[in-house]
């Protein structure tokens, strides 16, 4: 006798269903009752903030640690080519949301989204993070750092193993705390919003803005695929036809690392060497990141615009540079690439705890796994180019005959 699996709703859906469940409820709930779910919903915000310092000092400091592993001159290769696939996405984002977004933010939606602020709870807790983020930042890398250089002397594998099991914790609070409240989270924000006759200005806004963002994702999948394809000599389409189940896979999972294993075969599948899959699509699980910085750059972009604050490319640049060092490690859990940037929303001028930063958060997830499934399907293209520069110019010496298929 066989048993059935059990039903679960994945984590989109449950954040689709709180959203129209707020902007509901949200629509005819006295004043008392939306009182309450402000109250339960800043409560949870400040855990949020809680752990936020907490989870750059688990998820960098092993990151950094990790990264530092393996062979020298092909990790920096594929830092570099990741990073800087990061920096032009988000500089893309940029440019595609200063030139066209403004025609979507119109001066009276853009007046309805400045009421959000909505009802102040019946009282707060005096709970603040034990770190500020500046600090935690200092420490995680100093921790990264100093122990991946005691590594490679056979030592610190202890400290390695604490900062390991620290991250694991900081994971588990994760997944098992934070994610699965996200959802009654993002009810309260939404039902807020609704009450204070914002919210349909906001999703009117953002329907559009998610459709040029998946757009943009395409693009600059094809444009990886073209220019890295051309440079390594595999064809440019078949490659990104044989990366497509990763990307199908990433949309379902919302993680990068979970999708490690169809994405090594994809890269197998469109040729590349076994030394070098194995290497490069790993590490370019956590650190290169194009698609959530699509996301995330116009996002914060659109919230600066609606709310008249400064959104300059010199100041969004700043933003993009520091995000991309600090999603290090973001992919263990969906929504960790938006987790990683609410720290460093100051920088544009955005306070964590503002009502922009809850938008930004509800806003980023419900469409996360489309950023991730750009990610993984980039990956692909990044581990061409390595491996042409990699024998190239690093062995001198051809590809090995059975990669050369594309």
């Amino acid at each position: 006798m066989t048993e059935s699996k059990k039903f679960t709703l994945g984590l989109i859906p449950k954040l689709i269903i709180a959203i129209i469940i707020g902007v509901i409820l949200g629509g005819f709930l006295p004043e008392t009752a939306i009182r309450v779910i402000v109250t339960i919903g800043g409560l949870f915000g400040k855990f949020l903030n809680f752990v936020i310092p907490l989870m750059i000092v688990a998820f960098v400091a092993k990151g950094i640690a990790d990264l530092s592993e393996g062979a020298g001159k092909l990790l920096g290769i594929t830092l570099i080519l990741s990073y800087g696939s990061t920096l032009i996405a988000g500089t893309l984002s940029y440019t595609m949301a200063s030139n066209i977004f403004p025609s979507f933010i119109s001066a009276e939606m853009a007046e309805k989204v400045k009421n959000i602020e909505g009802l102040e709870p019946f009282f707060t807790i005096p709970l603040n993070p034990i770190l500020e983020v500046t600090s935690a930042l200092v420490l995680a890398f100093m921790l990264g750092l100093t122990v991946s250089i005691l590594r490679s002397k056979n030592q610190g594998q202890a400290f390695y193993n604490l900062i390991s099991e620290f991250n694991e914790i900081i994971v588990l609070v994760l997944s098992k705390a934070i994610i699965p409240a996200l959802p009654f989270y993002i009810f309260c924000n939404f039902a807020s919003m609704s009450y204070s006759g914002s919210v349909f200005a906001i999703l009117s806004i953002f329907i559009k803005i998610f459709g040029c963002i998946i757009v943009l994702h395409i693009l600059y999948l094809l444009a990886m695929f073209l220019i890295s394809g051309t440079y390594s000599g595999k064809n440019p389409i078949k490659s990104f036809r044989k990366a497509l189940p990763a990307y199908v896979t990433a949309v379902g999972t919302q993680s990068s690392a979970a999708t490690i294993p169809v994405n090594v075969n994809c890269n197998k599948n469109i040729g590349v060497t076994k030394q070098i899959r194995e290497f490069v699509i790993p590490l370019c699980a956590t650190c290169h990141m194009p698609g959530s910085m699509i996301t995330l750059t116009a996002c914060v972009y659109t919230l600066l615009c609606m709310y008249s604050m400064p959104h300059s490319y010199a100041l969004i640049i700043k933003f993009i540079a520091i995000l991309g060092i600090t999603m290090v490690a973001a992919p263990g859990a969906p929504g960790g690439a938006v987790m990683s940037a609410l720290p460093f929303l100051p920088v544009v001028g955005i306070a964590t705890e503002s009502p922009l930063a809850t938008i930004l958060i509800s806003l980023y997830i419900t469409q996360d796994s489309f950023g991730t499934a750009a990610n993984v399907t980039g990956d692909n293209a990044i581990s061409m180019s390595v491996e042409k520069f990699y024998y190239k110019n690093i062995l001198k010496k051809p590809i090995p005959k059975e990669t050369e298929e594309a």
